[in-house]
C-alpha cells in the first residue's frame, strides 16, 4: 500500500472520530435535587446540574403539579436563576409545595456549544 492511500485511510478515520466526538459534546442534565422519581419532603429549591455553563436569559423552567386538584393552576409559581456554579439552575417556588407529583420542564441555552437543550422530570412531596 503506498504512503499516499495509507495517509488518505489515517486522515478518514481521524476526520470520523473527530465528528463523532463533536457530535456528543452536546449540554444535557446530569442531576437534579430532588433526583428523578425522588419521594421527599418540600424542597425548598429544585436544581438542576448540567454538564455545560448556562446562559440563564436564554434558560427557563417550568415547575407543575401533575395531579393538581381541579380549578387549580397546575403551574406552580416560581422564580427561575443561575446558581453559584454557573452550570447550575435553581427553580424557587414561592411558596411551600404541597404533597403530590411534581414535574420539572426545562429548556437551557448553554454557552459551550450555544445550542437549547429541553426535557423533564417528576418527583413527588410527601
Amino acid at each position: 500500500m503506498s504512503i499516499f492511500k495509507v495517509t488518505a485511510v489515517a486522515v478518514a478515520l481521524t476526520s470520523g472520530l473527530l465528528t463523532s466526538a463533536l457530535a456528543q459534546a452536546h449540554s444535557k442534565l446530569l442531576s437534579s435535587t430532588p433526583a428523578e422519581g425522588e419521594s421527599a419532603t418540600a424542597p425548598a429549591k429544585i436544581e438542576l446540574h448540567f454538564s455545560e455553563n448556562l446562559i440563564i436569559t436564554y434558560s427557563k423552567a417550568e415547575l407543575i403539579m401533575i395531579d393538581a386538584p381541579m380549578f387549580h393552576s397546575p403551574v406552580v409559581k416560581a422564580t427561575v436563576a443561575s446558581g453559584s456554579d454557573p452550570k447550575t439552575m435553581i427553580i424557587t417556588p414561592a411558596s411551600t409545595l404541597p404533597s403530590g407529583a411534581y414535574r420539572v420542564e426545562y429548556h437551557a441555552g448553554t454557552h459551550d456549544d450555544r445550542s437549547t437543550i429541553h426535557g423533564n422530570f417528576t418527583f413527588k412531596v410527601k
